[in-house]
């Protein structure tokens, strides 16, 4: 099945995910919404019974039950409350820390805070016109927790998300390694009969035909097929790593390269006099130079130049692969190495993607598209640590 396939599926789910969080998130919102306005009106009806009862025990007369109105004035146990006069001076309050000396000038700011949250409810005292007293509140401790739980609700919702989203990708990755590894495993595998045959007949041919020209080029496709077992062989486990000489690999490479391409491709080099050594497997290294110039082949139509430069840069070596193609469109160069993608009528777009893992993975380096333009070519830098 194409990689791709697995890459839109992943897509698809995440979409998915994203689009229930946010179905969620905008449910509970609206819910909660309602929810604290309907709290808040509640509040608002108990704090006008509480303005009342305080009425009833400044104007109380003999018949006036006490014992009832200090009974409302009690209960309020939740809401923030305080009590000023005309002028807005404190004088009393319930459910508010103030541990402060001046308490009623703390608490005087206090009420001027409430009266903006909420209209104050005017309680008369007396038959003029400023005698009177406003009650100032504030919102209980359970509405204010209940006007930020739907936020933490969605903070729950989107860590979920995320974490799902994560397990998905690991998920998916995990399985893309088996199945890459197996698949290299098993090719390894495969080759290694008939290659080992091929060897057998080349030997019986150099024997009986000793001057022949032709078998010593058999030989070295014959050996050819050999490294390429070899590299498939070494996917999914870590390699060998040796101290390599980076210059005569990438002579090599070029000179392979040279041989496999028609005269209308150039590949030429400017490659560090000095030389540099990496811990590196040469045969895995080998494998990611040739395929970024097979793919700079490939983006030319098999015309044009390709150029490999090197320089140092502290304790890093740097690697540039440059090519006269055809160039990346801008919206495709952050999926170049994703598994599948291509541009390719044929092929299954992992060429790239194995080489990202092992400058990556296995050599702890960087590869990237350093630039590309339509029509003028591209360049792929790579970093390596100098031993």
């Amino acid at each position: 099945m194409h990689p791709m396939y697995w890459t839109d599926k992943i897509r698809q789910v995440k979409i998915a995910l994203v689009t229930a969080a946010v179905v969620i998130a905008a449910a509970s919102l609206v819910s909660s919404h309602f929810l604290v306005k309907d709290l808040e009106q509640e509040e608002r009806n108990r704090m006008e019974i509480w303005a009342e009862a305080m009425h009833s025990l400044n104007t109380a007369t003999e018949d006036t039950d006490l014992n009832l109105v200090l009974k409302v004035l009690e209960q309020n146990n939740t809401i923030p409350v305080i009590v000023t006069d005309a002028e807005g001076k404190a004088q009393m309050f319930r459910n508010v820390e103030i541990e402060a000396e001046d308490s009623m000038a703390i608490a005087t700011e206090k009420a001027k805070e409430f009266a903006r949250i909420h209209n104050p409810i005017k309680v008369q005292i007396g038959q003029g016109r400023l005698e009177f007293l406003q009650v100032c509140y504030d919102d209980s401790i359970l509405l204010t927790r209940l006007t930020y739980y739907p936020y933490v609700q969605l903070g729950i919702v989107l860590i979920f998300v995320v974490i799902a989203i994560f397990a998905l990708l690991t998920s998916k990755k995990a399985e893309q390694n088996k199945v890459w590894v197996g698949l290299s495993k098993e090719t390894a595998h495969q080759l290694g009969t008939p290659i080992s045959s091929l060897m057998a007949w080349t030997e019986i041919l150099r024997e009986q035909y000793p001057q022949d020209e032709l078998i010593p080029e058999m030989d070295k496709d014959v050996k050819r097929l050999q490294l390429i077992a070899d590299r498939f062989s070494k996917i999914g486990s870590a390699p060998e790593r040796k101290n390599v000489d980076l210059m005569a690999l990438l002579e090599r490479v070029v000179e392979y390269m040279g041989r496999r391409t028609s005269n209308k491709v150039s590949i030429t080099t400017n490659l560090d006099k000095d030389g540099a050594t990496v811990l590196a497997n040469p045969q895995l290294l080998e494998w990611v130079f040739e395929n970024l110039c097979k793919n700079a082949v490939d983006a030319m139509g098999g015309e044009g130049s390709i150029h490999i430069k090197t320089h140092t840069t502290g304790s890093h070596i740097i690697i540039d692969v440059s090519d006269t193609g055809k160039g990346i469109e801008h919206k495709n160069i952050k999926n170049v190495f994703r598994p599948g993608f291509t541009t390719k009528k044929r092929g299954w777009g992992l060429g790239l993607s194995l080489a990202k893992r092992i400058i990556e993975e296995y050599h702890e380096g960087k590869i990237y598209v350093l630039n590309s333009e339509l029509g003028k070519g591209t360049t792929f830098r790579i970093e390596l640590c100098q031993q």
